[in-house]
């Protein structure tokens, strides 16, 4: 047996255990619940006996799994490519390309982010989460940009207190549909899972907090797009897609929240992390990074230039 432990994260928060334990082991709820009925699961160090207890971010949940089968911590794939923007002893700045899964879970076991990471650096093993080993924050699947990975614990702790703290930059680039009524703003709603459909997620009264500060850079008359960059206060799941779409201005190309609007032939939201900002964990100097738009988006922006449409 092998034992996985995790700090619950706040897109898991309110969830049931049995969700949480198959979403963080990569198993099925079936098997999850099965586990949990064995009192092969802990919160807080105190053993759990019902699937549908609710866990809370920040609790502590470990998971008694066999050491063979799903649940096992990744592996190294040196045929995974991994952007490198920057590398030092402590920290690694990835350029994610579009497509590239962030870690593995439900669906994605392998082929991922974590996975050429770790042929890289196999030391960020026993950095962080043991199942995310490494990663403080992530990007969806369709969004491009920059990341931070810690390469030491002390490093790990760091970062995520910067995040805790809001002291880490995030800037983001997007398209979004329709014409704003300000040239800025603030979108202050909470974020939590859809209770329609729990593979989303949707502004709920009883989610986490979430604020997303928007500046208009652009604005194209035909067919009424916008340009948007756009500065995270918080970090929840698809927190930008959720706010903009709930303004009625949802992400061009997004597949989940734009209510079927054109893809203008984007197989991806125009969602872009652009600059990085971050207190180096051991010298303590500000670092700022910046990501120039794929080819692909820029050939989206060229298009409207020269046609409008």
């Amino acid at each position: 047996m092998s034992e996985l432990t995790e700090e619950i994260p706040e897109a898991l928060d309110g969830e049931r255990l049995d969700r949480t334990v198959a979403f963080l082991a990569s198993i099925s709820r079936s098997r999850a619940g099965a586990v949990i009925d064995s009192g092969a699961v802990r919160v807080n160090n105190e053993a759990a006996c019902s699937r549908s207890q609710r866990v809370h971010a920040g609790e502590e949940v470990a998971i008694q799994l066999p050491t063979t089968g799903q649940g096992s911590r990744p592996e190294a794939d040196p045929a995974v490519s991994v952007p490198l923007l920057h590398v030092d002893p402590s920290v690694v700045v990835v350029d994610k390309p579009a497509g590239l899964v962030v870690h593995p879970g439900p669906g994605h076991d392998s082929g991922t982010m974590v996975n050429g990471l770790l042929a890289l650096f196999p030391e960020i093993s026993g950095v962080g989460s043991s199942t995310r080993p490494g990663i403080v924050h992530r990007l969806d699947r369709g969004t491009s940009g920059l990341l931070v990975v810690a390469r030491t614990q002390d490093s790990y702790d760091h970062l995520i207190r910067q995040l805790k703290d809001r002291l880490v930059e995030r800037t983001y680039l997007a398209l979004a549909w329709g014409k704003f009524e300000g040239l800025d703003g603030v979108v202050d709603a909470p974020i939590g899972r859809s209770p329609s459909d729990r593979t989303r997620m949707a502004i709920v009264s009883s989610g986490r907090p979430s604020r997303t500060r928007y500046k208009i850079d652009r604005f194209w008359d035909s067919p009424g797009i916008s340009m948007v960059s756009l500065t995270l206060e918080s970090g929840r799941t698809h927190q930008i897609r959720v706010h903009l779409s709930a303004i009625g201005h949802p992400v061009v190309g997004d597949p989940t929240y734009s209510s079927n609007q054109p893809e203008l032939g984007l197989r991806r939201p125009f969602l872009h992390a652009s600059r990085l900002g971050f207190e180096h964990p051991d010298h303590r100097e500000h670092m700022l990074f910046k990501s120039p738009l794929p080819h692909e988006l820029e050939i989206v922006l060229s298009d409207l230039d020269e046609s409008g449409v």
